[in-house]
């Protein structure tokens, strides 16, 4: 496959700058190793409201993804999704990037837009062997929660995000965390006790029960309590460890599991770029909003990397057509 832009990631900063090539009249492919567009969105949180998105005072995630998707198509960008990428050269001045299938890719340029890279969930010690059988890290589908009784374990973001959104059709939910203190935002925890969540705290899931599908959970207090609570699912949002995987070995300057780039958003490879989460710059800021500037600022600077002809400023996107 040869193509003008290889995007490497395929969230909701990879989908835009597939857009954008496209408006700039470059051939475009993405490549990702989940099996879905959307990234991140789509794995952890497709269900959540994002707020944090221009001109949408709030969008729910797979929202956002379908849209991105729904924008890129017009330019039929290709998708390969499903494989990672592995590895990169150089050759007569065009890059080749290898894919987990023996597939290689043949482009003018690279973006990468890679989020945190790799992610793996934090186990929850008592939940061997229970992943698929009643618990999950993510919630793909509230409505597979309907009227059941559902424990969430953490006392981050995703926990009480997790809380909020199923209360309305859950038959009870219970957030179990091993503090008094909580890393999610306060407004968002005060909006979780107003609801009358039960939340019990300075407590671990100690076992998980039932056969052959989840029935119950053992939860023990640091006071020596012993509760029993009953539970068809257990929400596991105990937060992620994430690595950059293989672009760790394409010769780039990485900066805490980032890559670093300039004001073009050129890495030091010529002609390899980065936009979104992976990005590193002084000041930087990760939202969803600011990917979308990144992929637009990388995505012009490459039209006229690959052609020196090609002016900088793009034109406005509402003279298309």
């Amino acid at each position: 496959m040869d193509v003008d832009l290889l995007i490497v990631g395929a969230g909701p900063t990879g989908l835009f700058a597939a857009y954008y090539a496209g408006f700039r009249d470059l051939s475009v492919a993405l490549v990702d190793a989940l099996p879905e567009a959307g990234g991140q969105v789509t794995a952890m949180y497709p269900e959540k409201m994002i707020f944090d998105v221009a001109g949408f005072p709030a969008v729910r995630g797979r929202d956002l993804v379908n849209a991105l998707v729904e924008q890129a198509a017009q330019w039929k960008p290709t998708y390969l999704l499903g494989r990672q990428a592995r590895t990169m050269s150089t050759v007569d001045s065009r890059l080749h990037v290898g894919l987990a299938d023996g597939t290689v890719v043949t482009a003018g340029a690279v973006l990468i837009t890679a989020g945190m890279g790799e992610f793996r969930p934090r186990p929850l010690p008592a939940g061997d062997d229970w992943l698929g059988r009643g618990m999950v890290h993510f919630v793909p589908s509230l409505a597979a929660h309907a009227a059941q009784h559902v424990v969430i374990v953490g006392g981050g973001d995703s926990a009480f995000d997790w809380a909020l959104a199923l209360h309305p059709i859950a038959a009870s939910v219970t957030l179990v965390h091993r503090r008094a203190n909580f890393r999610a935002h306060p407004p968002t925890v005060r909006a979780v006790r107003e609801l009358g969540v039960e939340i019990i705290t300075d407590a671990e899931v100690t076992e998980l029960r039932g056969a052959p599908e989840l029935a119950e959970v053992e939860v023990k207090v640091k006071s020596g309590d012993v509760k029993v609570l009953p539970a068809q699912a257990v929400v596991a949002a105990l937060g992620f460890t994430a690595d950059l995987g293989p672009i760790e070995s394409w010769g780039l300057e990485l900066d805490h599991r980032a890559v670093s780039v300039d004001t073009t958003m050129r890495t030091r490879r010529e002609l390899v770029y980065a936009a979104g989460d992976v990005a590193a710059y002084p000041g930087k800021v990760k939202l969803i909003a600011t990917g979308f500037g990144e992929a637009a600022t990388a995505v012009n600077n490459i039209a006229v990397a690959l052609n020196p002809a090609a002016h900088l400023f793009p034109g406005h996107s509402s003279n298309e057509g």
